[in-house]
């Protein structure tokens, strides 16, 4: 399927064309991020700040979304990761992806997927039994 085919008919690849078009008419371009995520603000929403978007270089993935544009995003700040007075804080860390469903996934001790054997019970647990 072309790209201008996916833009056309579906929103998880990238953006729709009439998106686009809202975006070259009503906003301007505010920055990039290191994944190609471009960024974006013009007009108001109901409360009278700028409204702000984000166009997706391939599929909708907002958990690519960088610490301080996701602060931009959702107006936690109005200092855009490219201005020269922004400073990422000390507690942000690099984009990790979602490694659910992987082999890769996070398993708490305990979990049938983590090897190993179950740790036992401390004496302020009573399992209970059906026979009980």
């Amino acid at each position: 399927m072309s790209t201008f085919l996916k833009q056309f008919f579906t929103w998880w690849n990238g953006n729709q064309l009439n998106f686009r078009y809202h975006l070259w008419r009503h906003a301007e371009k505010v920055g990039e991020d290191e994944f190609g995520n471009v960024y974006y603000q013009g007009g108001k929403d109901s409360e009278g700040r700028p409204h702000r978007y984000v166009v997706y270089p391939d599929i909708s993935e907002p958990s690519l979304i960088p610490p301080g544009w996701h602060g931009w995003m959702h107006h936690k700040t109005d200092i855009a990761p490219p201005d020269s007075s922004y400073e990422a804080h000390e507690w942000q860390k690099p984009h990790r992806p979602n490694l659910t469903g992987t082999p890769s996934a996070y398993h708490p001790k305990g979990s049938l997927y983590n090897t190993g054997e179950r740790p036992r019970v401390t004496g302020d647990y009573d399992a209970w039994s059906p026979g009980e």
